[in-house]
């Protein structure tokens, strides 16, 4: 077996895995990313709509700070999020914004003089000032009291990632990409690195590290419906899982966007509704101001997702062949705003969903969209439970985001998480020493071969990794999506277990040499049900609402027995994630109140 030695191994090359490098390779230690796919193709390349930061250089803007941004952020976490954390990103958010624009970002630019710009449907006049001329730009975003959201058009994601990675390769970080990690090496306390699989030739091979990075993204393909890559199925996050003494956070906390379109599930930016899109019903009457007067189709995305389901509920939804869906409108934008800042939109509409937004509406409704949870970390980004092991951005609970992030703001913590983590890791390295046991590589190693093998062969049984999936997306669409409930959510864990029985029973259909994506699935699946289990157990035990986990059986926000923070590990041989919990933050410079928005009853801490 091929043994490959590095300073820091980070488990995806994506945003904050390749900016977490680039602090770390410009400390002088030595870096190499794995990822599934080329580097630039990693999911933080669909990102459209653009990162907060609180730079105030447009008129709507003006008044902003980072203490206006903490507010948002705190609310818009249903007061979920750690205040420390926060604070920390809301600081370093403007500097880093500066960085990637020096770094050759080509954020949207103020121009001076007078514009018309669109809210709810209606256009209104606003000059911008001389002196902000050719400063960076900001749009409206849901949640948030100020024009704050950076933006390249409606293509942040793909300008962010192709500067980051020129700038990675500057620095000389390697990047092996269609390599996927399959478990950690560590020997309970210390993690060492990973055995990793080429998805080329399904060799073996095995990374040792001083430091092991987690950032792998999100959990989204677990279900059915969701706006994430195909890549996007948790196994970082399985990884972490399986060690037994790392802890996953906050898993219940699944955010689904309110703008997934229909049928293809690919998002359309919440740009769309900052620029001055609406939503409309059947009747194309505008409904959101009904149910949220302030902020309308810019409260939350939790918000604005219930408010959808709601609005279905009554009847009021568009009957179509892929299901029930709402419409949101951007005819009024203009063929320049929606050619030009809202290009890919235009390109999504036209080429998977055959209409033009500029003449057509555009079918969606609320798709799962991102994972609030993820591997617990502590301030500086350390896991808990191993030494040596780290995680940053959206595979990361650090806890920016409690029970529902702002939108903006996870495409923002990829790149200042990424800096400030990596700052610690390169910290870390300084002076560090460990010892590498042949022993435990050779034992992960083998433990591996051995489970691929079975599977192969079809040793442990024959069951399809496709009917196992499906049953899987089934069981998270009725018990675990938007609103829900006691029962379902019962019989959704007794569900996902047996599911899980299956998932140690998988076999191939195929013969599992070379580059075979049934294989893949095949090794991901197990680890993908534990994820959905910790989903739909952390759900069934928070009996209150809160962000996006909203329980139709406890519809009040308890802060008295649940402000705080789900902590899912998972024992040998269990059948269930083992549940611990901790304050939700430490630190509190906003104490617990109302958002603003969304409604519901607050049960007080102090009743």
């Amino acid at each position: 077996m091929q043994i490959i030695h590095t300073d820091l191994l980070t488990i995806g090359a994506g945003l904050a895995g390749e900016r977490c490098a680039i602090e770390v390779a410009g400390a002088g230690f030595s870096v190499v990313c794995l990822s599934l796919v080329p580097a630039r193709r990693s999911h933080s390349v669909a990102a459209q709509g653009g990162m907060q930061a609180a730079l105030g250089n447009a008129v709507m803007g003006d008044g902003d700070s980072p203490d206006v941004h903490f507010l948002d952020t705190v609310k818009g976490s249903d007061w979920g999020a750690d205040q420390e954390v926060a604070r920390m990103f809301v600081e370093a958010a403007p500097i880093e914004m500066r960085r990637l624009a020096h770094w050759g970002v080509p954020w949207n630019r103020v121009v001076a003089g007078t514009h018309t710009y669109w809210k709810g449907g209606k256009p209104f006049d606003a000059t911008e000032k001389a002196e902000n001329h050719g400063l960076i730009h900001s749009r409206a975003f849901g949640g948030t009291a100020k024009w704050r959201t950076c933006y390249a058009s409606d293509g942040a994601g793909h300008a962010v990632l192709y500067t980051m990675d020129n700038r990675a390769a500057q620095l000389g970080v390697t990047v092996h990409d269609r390599s996927e990690a399959v478990s950690l090496i560590h020997d309970g306390e210390t993690c060492h690195g990973a055995i990793v699989r080429c998805l080329r030739t399904g060799e073996l091979r095995a990374y040792l590290a001083r430091a092991t990075l987690i950032a792998s993204g999100g959990y989204g393909r677990i279900y059915r419906a969701s706006t994430n890559a195909i890549i996007c199925e948790g196994t970082g996050l399985s990884l972490a899982l399986d060690t037994g003494v790392a802890k996953l956070g906050n898993m219940e906390a699944v955010q689904f966007h309110p703008t997934g379109t229909v049928p293809t599930d690919i998002l359309v930016t919440e740009g769309c509704r900052g620029d001055g899109g609406t939503l409309l019903d059947r009747d194309e009457y505008r409904f959101m101001p009904d149910y949220e007067p302030d902020k309308a189709e810019l409260a939350s995305r939790d918000v604005v997702s219930r408010r959808m389901i709601e609005h279905m509920r009554t009847g009021k939804g568009v009957q179509s062949p892929y299901g029930e869906h709402l419409w949101l409108d951007i005819r009024h934008l203009g063929e320049k705003h929606i050619r030009t800042k809202l290009r890919e939109v235009d390109e999504i509409c036209q080429n998977f969903l055959g209409i033009d937004p500029l003449h057509q509406l555009i079918p969606v409704r609320p798709t799962q969209h991102y994972s609030m949870g993820g591997v617990r970390t502590d301030k500086t980004g350390a896991a808990y439970g191993l030494k040596g092991l780290f995680s940053a951005g959206e595979s990361a609970c650090w806890d920016l985001h409690g029970f529902n992030r702002l939108g903006g703001n996870s495409l923002a913590e990829t790149v200042v998480a990424g800096g400030i983590v990596g700052r610690n890791i390169a910290e870390f390295l300084q002076g560090y020493d460990t010892s590498f046991s042949t022993a435990h590589v050779r034992e992960a190693a083998a433990r591996d071969e051995a489970r691929i093998g079975r599977i192969v062969s079809g040793a442990d049984g024959k069951e399809s990794v496709y009917a196992v999936r499906e049953a899987m997306y089934d069981i998270l669409e009725r018990a675990a999506y938007v609103f829900r409930n006691g029962a379902d959510l019962a019989w959704g864990v007794q569900a996902l277990q047996e599911v899980h029985e299956r998932a140690q029973r998988v076999g191939l259909a195929s013969d599992g040499v070379g580059a075979n994506a049934e294989l893949a699935l095949a090794i991901r699946l197990p680890g993908m049900v534990r994820l959905a289990l910790c989903v739909c157990h952390g759900a069934l035990m928070r009996t209150e609402s809160r962000g996006s986990h909203t329980r139709e059986d406890f519809p009040e926000r308890n802060d008295r027995d649940w402000l705080n923070r789900t902590l899912a590990s998972w024992r040998p041989g269990a059948d269930l994630p083992h549940l611990d919990y901790e304050p939700a933050t430490t630190h509190v410079e906003l104490p617990p109140g109302d958002r603003g928005y969304g409604g519901g009853k607050i049960i007080p801490a102090a009743s």
